[in-house]
């Protein structure tokens, strides 16, 4: 079958991938929305309404306009009645108002806003949309991450795979980040910087009566901010150079079988030694070679006895997996780092008198094999470490 992308690599493992339905607003519901923000943040800070008069604020005397006016727009009473839990919109009237009041466009001139001849405040045209506000807050909201040196070990493994090609950082395009990918443990790149997912709260309910959760961010410029997934999650859609950071594995890798349109890459291949080395006739069972080729198995084994990587000895075939659209070189660099602890300190002499030390020995048995090729098919590889002592994958946390 042709490439997956990473939706479709998802749903092959049944994962849900259908975007949350969003409530849909127009710009000017939007707008209406965010000045009624203001107004309920004046009224939260000072424990009353926005009044008139010469002697208040500029600011204060804008909110008493505005709420006259969505006070007089049923369309408004209608849409911010379940955010109004204040009961603003009901309150008595605000007092104070006098005739030497300045008007609308008075206003607007005293905030530095020239207004349209055409214009109508009950548009709210001057009122910054949430989003807007929402931008200028996550970069207000950051503060200097007091714990870095814990992370940067993070960051500097996630910029080590990058370059060694075990990683990719892929462009949303038009691809939405699901809330389910901004979990801890993740990694994007935003503004310019890469973002990692450290913590997340237990879901909770919003007043607009959707699900979302806060999450802390932390990036590599040793700041941090914790935001709702969903401001997060829109700071990624605004950035139109925002990208993911894959993991070290996305997706099913290969199978038995090939379909009819598949590119054939090559196949991973187990091997166990024939040498009469002691140590390796005492564990002949548990010592395995693993490497991915592009060539026929039994080509790539066939001058063994001669080859220092093979430890000098022929060689026995003891599993295979064909592999199908996939880049071998960073599969092997996959599998070796997964099993890196339990490789093989050997070495052997090639025909020029030079001590080799071969790579690609484990001391893992066969069932760990294929538990390790399973979670590489499966995308789990990267919550597991393998614990040569206790011969089993244990849990990243639990490690």
């Amino acid at each position: 079958m042709a490439e997956l992308s990473d939706l479709e690599l998802l749903a092959e493992l049944g994962v849900d991938t259908a975007p949350e339905p969003v409530r849909t607003l127009t710009p000017l519901q939007e707008r209406i929305i965010a000045g009624f923000e203001d107004i309920q943040r004046f009224v939260k800070e000072n424990g009353r309404l926005p009044q008139h008069g010469e002697d208040r604020d500029i600011f204060e005397r804008l909110y008493a306009v505005r709420l006259e006016r969505l006070r007089a727009l049923p369309e408004a009473r209608e849409l911010l009645a379940n955010l109004d839990s204040e009961g603003i919109l009901d309150a008595a009237e605000p007092v104070g108002r006098v005739s030497s009041e300045l008007d609308d466009s008075a206003l607007l001139a005293e905030l530095g806003i020239e207004q349209d001849a055409d214009d109508d405040i009950t548009k709210l045209r001057h009122v910054s949309s949430r989003a807007e506000k929402r931008a200028a807050e996550e970069i207000a909201n950051r503060e200097k991450c007091e714990d870095f040196e814990e992370f940067r070990p993070l960051f500097e493994g996630i910029e080590a795979d990058l370059k060694g090609g075990l990683r990719q950082t892929k462009p949303l395009g038009n691809s939405e980040v699901t809330l389910a990918e901004i979990q801890p443990g993740n990694f994007f790149i935003v503004g310019g910087q890469l973002a990692y997912v450290a913590a997340s709260t237990d879901a909770f309910t919003t007043q607009y009566e959707r699900a979302d959760r806060r999450v802390r961010i932390i990036y590599d410029n040793a700041t941090e901010a914790t935001v709702l997934s969903r401001s997060f999650q829109k700071s990624l859609y605004r950035d139109e150079s925002a990208r993911r950071v894959s993991e070290q594995s996305a997706g099913p890798l290969f199978g038995d079988t090939a379909e009819p349109d598949d590119l054939e890459s090559g196949t991973i291949y187990v091997l166990r030694s024939k040498s009469s080395h002691p140590y390796i006739d005492e564990h002949r069972e548990l010592i395995h070679k693993i490497g991915v080729t592009g060539q026929p198995v039994a080509s790539r084994i066939a001058n063994a006895r001669n080859d220092p990587t093979f430890l000098l000895a022929d060689v026995e075939i003891v599993d295979q997996y064909r592999l199908y659209n996939i880049n071998r070189t960073k599969l092997e660099r996959l599998i070796h780092r997964a099993l890196g602890p339990a490789r093989l300190d050997l070495s052997a002499g090639d025909r020029f008198g030079k001590t080799v030390q071969p790579r690609e020995w484990f001391f893992a048995p066969l069932s760990i094999i294929s538990e390790l090729i399973s979670r590489i098919s499966d995308g789990t590889i990267t919550q597991y470490v393998y614990d040569p002592v206790r011969a089993e994958f244990v849990a990243q946390d639990d490690a």
